[in-house]
C-alpha cells in the first residue's frame, strides 16, 4: 500500500507533472465514457447512459424494483433528477410508480415486462461496446492493475461520503 503523501501546513500541494497528467486523463474518461456509452444505447436502444443503468439496475433486483431513494443511490441521481427520469421512462411504459407495500410513504419504481424487454436486447450491443472500450485496450496485467487501483480511489470516496452530514 502506498503511503499518504504529508500535506504541508497551510500550503496547498500542488499535482506534479505526472499526477497531473494522470488526473487529465481520468478526468477525460470519466467525462467522456457516459457520453459514448450514451451515443451507442441511443442509437440501438433509444435509451441514455443513465435511463439503461436504472432498468439495468432494476432488472438486476429479485422483483424488478427498488424504492425511488434505493434506486436514486444506485444511480448516483438526485431524487428530484431520478424522478424526472422515471417519469420519462414511464410515459414509455418501461417502469411504473406504486407506493411501497411496506410503508406507503414511500414509492417503488418498477421495471415492467417492456422494461425488462428493452433492457435485455439492449444489454449484449451495451456489453460489446464496454468490452471495445475498456477490456480490448488492456491486457489481463492491465486490467487488474486498474481494477485494484479503482478499488483503492473508490474505498476512498466511500470514506469521504459516508463523512458528509
Amino acid at each position: 500500500m502506498a503511503a499518504q503523501k504529508k500535506r504541508s501546513s497551510g500550503e496547498p500541494q500542488w499535482l506534479t507533472a505526472d499526477e497531473g497528467q494522470t488526473w487529465r486523463v481520468l478526468h477525460d474518461v470519466l467525462s467522456g465514457l457516459p457520453a459514448v456509452l450514451s451515443d451507442q444505447l441511443r442509437r440501438d436502444a433509444d435509451l441514455s447512459f443513465l435511463e439503461y443503468y436504472v432498468l439495468a439496475g432494476l432488472s438486476e433486483q429479485p422483483d424488478h424494483s427498488l424504492r425511488m431513494s434505493q434506486l436514486a443511490i444506485l444511480a448516483n441521481s438526485e431524487l428530484s433528477r431520478l424522478s424526472h427520469l422515471v417519469g420519462r421512462l414511464e410515459k414509455r411504459g418501461l417502469i411504473v410508480r406504486k407506493p411501497d407495500p411496506t410503508d406507503k410513504r414511500f414509492n417503488r419504481a418498477i421495471l415492467t415486462a417492456a422494461g425488462r424487454k428493452l433492457v435485455t436486447q439492449a444489454a449484449p450491443g451495451h456489453v460489446e461496446h464496454v468490452r471495445h472500450l475498456i477490456f480490448d485496450v488492456l491486457d489481463e496485467t492491465e486490467q487488474h492493475a486498474l481494477r485494484g487501483a479503482l478499488m483503492k480511489v473508490r474505498a476512498e470516496l466511500i470514506q469521504q461520503l459516508l463523512a458528509c452530514p
